[in-house]
C-alpha cells in the first residue's frame, strides 16, 4: 500500500463524508464543508497519478481503483446534486452513460489485451466536470452564468472524450476470432 494507493482510498474514504455533508442539514456551513471535501478529494487525484508515474509507484491495485475512486467521486456529486435540484438528471444520465460505456469499451480492449491511455480530451472532460460541480456546491448566484456556461463545455466535452476513444480505438470492436 504505497502513497498513491493510500490517495486513492483517502479518497474513496471521503466520499461518504462528503455526501453527508451534501445532503444532510447538520450545520449552516454544510456546503462548505462538502466542498472542501470535494476539492480535497479532486486533488488527491491529481498527487496520486503524479506521485505513482514520478516514482514509479504504479500498481495493478491503483490501475484499478484510481479510475473507480474518480468515478465513486463524480458519480456521487452528480447524484446528490440532481436531488438537490442543481442539475437536470439528463445531463447526469449521459455524463454517468459515457462513464459506463467507456468503462466497458476498456474491459474488452483489455481482454483483447490492448491498454488504453486516457486521451486529452477525457482529461479536460474530467477537469470541467470537477469544476462544475465545485460550482455548483457552491451555488453562488452572482456567477450563475458562469456555472451554466461550465456545465454546458462539461457536458460537449463529456460528449467528445467519448466520440474520440471510439473513433481512435474502433478496432478494439472487431471481433478477431
Amino acid at each position: 500500500m504505497n502513497l498513491p494507493n493510500k490517495l486513492t482510498m483517502f479518497r474513496v474514504i471521503l466520499i461518504p463524508f462528503f455526501v453527508v455533508f451534501m445532503l444532510a442539514d447538520i450545520t449552516a456551513y454544510d456546503k462548505w464543508i462538502a466542498l472542501a471535501i470535494f476539492i480535497i478529494a479532486s486533488l488527491t487525484d491529481l498527487l496520486d497519478g503524479k506521485i505513482a508515474r514520478k516514482y514509479n509507484l504504479v500498481t495493478n491495485f491503483g490501475k484499478f481503483m484510481d479510475p473507480l475512486a474518480d468515478k465513486l467521486l463524480v458519480c456521487s456529486a452528480l447524484i446528490c446534486l440532481v436531488a438537490l435540484c442543481k442539475i437536470p438528471a439528463w445531463i447526469v444520465i449521459v455524463i454517468i452513460a459515457r462513464e459506463f460505456i467507456i468503462s466497458g469499451f476498456r474491459l474488452i480492449a483489455s481482454d483483447n489485451g490492448v491498454v488504453i491511455a486516457a486521451s486529452y480530451w477525457g482529461k479536460f472532460k474530467t477537469t470541467f466536470q470537477m469544476v462544475m460541480i465545485c460550482l455548483m456546491i457552491a451555488d453562488i448566484e452572482a456567477i450563475s452564468l458562469l456555472t451554466a456556461i461550465v456545465m454546458w463545455v462539461a457536458l460537449v466535452l463529456t460528449v467528445v472524450s467519448l466520440v474520440d476513444y471510439l473513433v481512435k480505438n474502433k478496432d478494439v470492436m472487431k471481433d478477431t476470432k
